[in-house]
C-alpha cells in the first residue's frame, strides 16, 4: 500500500515530472480492476471446485470397481480385509474432497460475491458509484490548478515566441550593417524593430514569471485537495486487500486436508486394519475350509428308501442338485472386463485330495492385460459346460423334474420332456443340451435320465 501510495502521488502530484492534467485516472481505474479481480477469484475457485469433484468421483468409481474385483477374487481372510480397507480409504477421502468442493462453492465463492456486492455499487448508466465519486473528487480538486496551469502554458508560449522574434530582428540588423544595399533609413528601422522585440520579450517574460508564481502559490492547496481524494481511494483499497487476505486464508483452510482431523483418522484406521492381518489365521482358515481340516462326508451304508425315488417337492431341488444358476458366470453386457468372473463361493468337490491338480495361473494368459482373476472363468458353469466332452450327435434324455431356467443360457422344461444331451456333465453338475425345437442351453445333470 505504501509503495502504491508513493508511486501514485509521484505521478499525479508532481507537475515538474508529470504535468499532464488527469493523471489520477489510474487511481480511479483501480475500482474497476477491484471488481474484476473479485470475478476472477470466483472463477478460479469454481474451477478448483470442479477439479475436486472430478477427483472425488474418480476415487469413488475406482473403489467400487476394485471392491467388486477383490470380493469376487481368490484373496481371503484378514489380508482381504486389509486390501478392502484401501477401498474404504478411497471412499472416505472422496467424501472429504466433495466436502472441499462444497466449501469452495458454498462458502468461499459466496463470501467473495457478497463482499463484491457490498463494496462496489454499479450504476444504471454504467460504471461504479465509487469510481465516479473519486473521478469527480479529483476533477474538482484539480480544476483551479489546471486553470492556472493553462494560463502559465500560454504565457510561456508567448514569451518563447517573443524571444524568437527578438533573435530574428537582431540577425536582420546585423546583416543590414554588412550589406551596402541597405540604406541608413532601413538600418534605423531594423534597429527600432530590435528594440521593440526586446520590449515585447521583456513584457512576455514578466507575464510568464507572474503566471508561474501564481501557479506555484496554488500548488500546495492543489496537492492537499488531491491527497484527500487519493486517501479516500486508498481506504477503499485497504478494505479490498484486507478482505482478500482473509478470504485466501479461509480458502487455504478448506484446501488443506492435513488440518482436518477426519483425514488423519482415515489413515490411522487403514494402518490398524493392515497391521491386523494375520498370516497364520488365514492359513488355518483355508486349511479348515479347503484343506485337510475340512469336514469329510465319508461314504456310509444306506438302506433302500422308496420315498427317495419319487420326485422332490416342486419348490425344493433334489439333494445334490446344482445351485440355482447365478449371474457370476455371465458378465454384465458391455462390462465383461470390469468385474472378475471368479467366484470364491462357487461349489467345489466335497473331497479334498492331492490327486486334484490346482489350476495354473499365468500373467501372460491374457497377453499381460486384464484382471488375472478373470482367468478362473473355467471354473464357472458356462465354461465348464463348454469344456465338457460332447459326443457326436448327442444322447437322448428325459426330464425327471420341472426346471425353469434362471438365465438366458439355460433351458426350461417339464417332467417327461425329452431332449438331446450334447455335452457331458461338468464339475459343477451342469450339462449342455438341445430341445426338440432347436433351442440349446445348460441344465442340471441330475434333473434328467438317459432314455
Amino acid at each position: 500500500i505504501y509503495v502504491s501510495y508513493i508511486s501514485s502521488v509521484f505521478c499525479v502530484f508532481y507537475p515538474s515530472v508529470c504535468p499532464q492534467v488527469g493523471n489520477y485516472k489510474r487511481a480511479v481505474k483501480r475500482f474497476d480492476d477491484g471488481h474484476r479481480l473479485c470475478n476472477d477469484l470466483m472463477g478460479c475457485l469454481q474451477e478448483r471446485a470442479k477439479i475436486e469433484k472430478a477427483y472425488g468421483d474418480q476415487l469413488t468409481a475406482w473403489s467400487k470397481r476394485w471392491r467388486q474385483l477383490i470380493e469376487k477374487g481368490p484373496q481371503y481372510g484378514s489380508v482381504e480385509r486389509a486390501w478392502l480397507a484401501v477401498m474404504t480409504e478411497a471412499e472416505k477421502v472422496s467424501e472429504l474432497h466433495q466436502e472441499v468442493k462444497n466449501n469452495l462453492v458454498n462458502d468461499d465463492v459466496e463470501r467473495v460475491k457478497n463482499w463484491q456486492k457490498e463494496a462496489y455499487h454499479k450504476q444504471i448508466i454504467g460504471g461504479f458509484k465509487e469510481a465516479k465519486e473519486a473521478d469527480e473528487g479529483f476533477k474538482k480538486a484539480q480544476k483551479p490548478w489546471a486553470k492556472k496551469l493553462k494560463e502559465m502554458e500560454t504565457a510561456k508560449k508567448g514569451y518563447h515566441m517573443a524571444c524568437k522574434e527578438e533573435k530574428l530582428a537582431a540577425a536582420r540588423e546585423a546583416n543590414g550593417k554588412t550589406e551596402a544595399s541597405v540604406t541608413p533609413d532601413q538600418q534605423k528601422k531594423l534597429h527600432e524593430k530590435v528594440d521593440k522585440c526586446k520590449q515585447d520579450s521583456q513584457k512576455a517574460k514578466e507575464k510568464y514569471d507572474k503566471s508561474l508564481e501564481e501557479l506555484n502559490k496554488c500548488t500546495p492547496q492543489y496537492m492537499e485537495s488531491m491527497e484527500q481524494v487519493f486517501d479516500q481511494c486508498q481506504q477503499h483499497e485497504v478494505k479490498r486487500l484486507t478482505f482478500l487476505k482473509e478470504a485466501l486464508l479461509d480458502i487455504k483452510r478448506h484446501l488443506n486436508l492435513t488440518e482436518n482431523q477426519s483425514y488423519g483418522a482415515i489413515y490411522r484406521e487403514l494402518e490398524r486394519t493392515i497391521l491386523a492381518a494375520n498370516t497364520q489365521e488365514d492359513l488355518k482358515w483355508f486349511s479348515n475350509n479347503h484343506g485337510p481340516g475340512m469336514h469329510m462326508n465319508w461314504p456310509a451304508f444306506e438302506e433302500y428308501n422308496p420315498d427317495q425315488a419319487s420326485a422332490p417337492p416342486k419348490k425344493k431341488k433334489p439333494d445334490g442338485a446344482p445351485p440355482t444358476p447365478s449371474t457370476d458366470h455371465v458378465a454384465p453386457p458391455g462390462d465383461r472386463s470390469s468385474v472378475s468372473s471368479y467366484d470364491k463361493n462357487q461349489a467345489y468337490s466335497t473331497e479334498w485330495s492331492d490327486d486334484e491338480q490346482p489350476a495354473t495361473y499365468s500373467g501372460n494368459e491374457n497377453g499381460g492385460n486384464g484382471n488375472s482373476f478373470e482367468d478362473d472363468s473355467s471354473t464357472g458353469k458356462g465354461a465348464g459346460a463348454g469344456a465338457g466332452a460332447g459326443g457326436g450327435g448327442g444322447v437322448r434324455v428325459r426330464a425327471l423334474y420341472d426346471y425353469d431356467g434362471q438365465e438366458q443360457d439355460e433351458l426350461s422344461f417339464k417332467a417327461g420332456d425329452e431332449l438331446i444331451k450334447t455335452e457331458d456333465e461338468d464339475e459343477q453338475g451342469w450339462c449342455r443340451g438341445r430341445m426338440d425345437n432347436g433351442r440349446e442351453g445348460l441344465y442340471p445333470a441330475n434333473y434328467v435320465e438317459p432314455i
